[in-house]
């Protein structure tokens, strides 16, 4: 029969079998003895008995079960031997710990309100998922900026997470083992920790601030707004950061496209592209942009992080002076460049031709737009300007700056005016470019069919190429126009006024305005429907349109309005009743 001891280990009653008390008793003789030097030694040895009580209850979940000597041994082999950890004072080289008794520890989740700004949640967190606080805080930014999430999920993990307050409790939220060498080596820390803020007091400063209740209040409020501006910092830091580090990424993105049918949309993208449009190489232009724009941007996201990690280091005086000059002779050399590029804009040449459109004065025209499958998927695809491929695999330069002008002409027969637009830093070097502009048309069967795209060489850059179609139609002249018109039309409507709402619609040519023949009179706002009862002298003009044989035929009948109507039978017979 053994004999058993009632001890009270870290605040918790246990029976211990007193074989295990006198082995516990010279085990925690021995951890004194190793910590004879150590500064805080009572505050370790008040962990390391927590610890233990801990692993205890652990074994024991109730309380009239005695501890064994073999239960101890379990303990002593989680915790490690003194001897193991002794140091003698500070100076003396780290000692190496048998790594027979370590146990690698299991996080437990804590508040870490040393290293948090508010409740130590997020510091927590990082601890426990193995993630830098910092960005732990960024998502949370961007979750409370962004979807207004997240303040609530804050409070709830506040509230049920406990606080890290014991050494035992910060090692495992770390996940360090927690045995003597940790436990020493945390509570040393903290011990140092709080006598470097001693030795730094200044003790005469501080005696000579009797400070009053007002000063306190001042001083109180000082703290406050100080708090509040550090919050309002740290979150300047995150918008820098989630400006800045975008844009550099589509920046490097954009470059790195520059010159190809994949470049990416940004912001400065018409800046960008400008590339494409000068004669020196596009890489150049590229890397000369990159650090232009890149190296401010570059430096916003350092403040940003700077205003989150406030020990953060300086980049250098060497690097700060090498990217200075970088981004001087960048903006330098992207002046003179965009100097160059001014003259190649200055003088603009025009390249005309003439087709005559051979029909029948009685024939009606008809007018559309047509799109090549190859450069877009349907008419009303259009862009100012793109580098895309031809058939044949060579990069050309895409556009659908292409615009119609109808107006009248004294001449029997219709014709198309071709004027093929482009720019240059002379008149021979603005008219070779304009010659090179690639456009297509065909007229058969009365039908007059445009192309609604341009192409050129990419060697030939871009230099505000496009088609101006000029159509000069005679006096008395029928045409229709199809829907695709309706985005090249860039006629003068006092003159042609197109119709959007359909493309049945007839149109003619008079002296001074084109007329719509059976347009609704809704839509007459510049006066230029014709399709209306006209009275003069009490006789009515009424106009009538049949379908004969699949084609359209307008008649009038002069009646008097009172005495005379017309009607349609069945038949499409116009009838005269009086």
């Amino acid at each position: 029969m053994n004999k058993t001891v009632n001890i009270n280990l870290g605040g918790m009653f246990f029976h211990i079998d007193e074989d295990a008390y006198q082995k516990l008793s010279r085990y925690f003789e021995a951890i004194k003895r190793s910590l004879t030097n150590s500064n805080g030694q009572d505050e370790i040895i008040k962990d390391i008995e927590m610890r233990i009580a801990e692993l205890f209850a652990e074994k024991h979940s109730n309380g009239k079960q005695v501890i064994s000597l073999r239960e101890l041994d379990e303990v002593i082999t989680v915790m490690g031997q003194p001897e193991d950890y002794r140091i003698d004072n500070d100076d003396a080289e780290e000692p190496r710990p048998n790594y027979t008794y370590q146990t690698k520890g299991n996080k437990k989740l804590y508040r870490d309100k040393d290293g948090g700004m508010i409740g130590g949640v997020l510091a927590g967190l990082g601890h426990y998922f193995g993630v830098d606080k910092v960005w732990i805080r960024i998502f949370f930014l961007i979750l409370l900026l962004s979807y207004g999430v997240g303040l609530i999920p804050y409070i709830i993990l506040w509230i049920v997470m406990p606080e890290a307050v014991t050494t035992s409790e910060k090692l495992e939220m770390t996940g360090e083992p927690v045995n003597i060498s940790n436990i020493e080596k945390k509570v040393r820390a903290e011990f140092d920790n709080v006598s470097e803020k001693i030795r730094n007091v200044n003790y005469d400063e501080m005696g000579n601030q009797v400070k009053t209740g007002a000063d306190k209040i001042a001083s109180n409020a000082g703290k406050v707004f100080m708090a509040i501006f550090n919050v309002f910092a740290k979150i300047l830091g995150v918008i820098l950061i989630l400006t800045a580090l975008p844009l550099l990424v589509m920046l490097l993105i954009g470059i790195f496209t520059l010159g190809t049918s994949a470049f990416v949309e940004f912001p400065w993208s018409d800046f960008i592209q400008a590339g494409n449009f000068s004669d020196f190489p596009v890489w150049t232009f590229g890397l000369l942009v990159f650090f232009a724009v890149g190296i401010p941007f570059f430096y916003l996201m350092i403040l940003g992080f700077k205003l989150l990690i406030t020990n953060m280091k300086s980049l250098g005086n060497i690097v700060n002076y090498t990217l200075f000059a970088l981004w001087i002779i960048s903006i330098a050399l992207l002046i003179t460049i965009g100097m160059n590029q001014m003259m190649e804009y200055s003088t603009e040449g025009r390249i005309v031709n003439k087709q005559t459109l051979n029909m029948n004065p009685q024939d009606t025209l008809q007018i559309k737009f047509t799109h090549n499958d190859y450069y877009a998927k349907n008419v009303n695809e259009r862009t100012d300007f793109r580098i895309t491929q031809d058939s044949a695999d060579q990069r050309v330069l895409y556009s659908n700056n292409v615009r119609l002008t109808i107006v009248k002409t004294d001449e029997n027969m219709p014709y198309l005016q071709v004027e093929k637009k482009a720019k240059g830093r002379d008149l021979r070097v603005a008219k070779e470019k304009a010659e090179k502009i690639q456009y297509g048309f065909k007229f058969e069967n009365n039908q007059l069919i445009l192309d609604n795209y341009i192409l050129t060489n990419f060697n030939n850059k871009f230099r505000d190429q496009e088609v101006e179609l000029t159509l000069y139609l005679p006096k008395g002249t029928l045409f229709k126009t199809d829907n695709s018109v309706e985005n090249y039309d860039r006629s003068d409507d006092e003159f042609f006024n197109l119709h959007y709402s359909s493309s049945d619609y007839i149109y003619q040519v008079e002296n001074t305005q084109v007329k719509c023949l059976n347009c609704p009179l809704s839509e007459n706002d510049y006066d230029d429907v014709k399709n209306e009862d006209y009275e003069n002298n009490s006789d009515t003009i009424r106009q009538v349109i049949l379908k004969v044989n699949g084609k359209e035929i307008i008649t009038s009948e002069t009646v008097n309005s009172k005495q005379t109507s017309l009607s349609i039978d069945k038949n499409g017979i116009i009838i005269k009743n009086n």
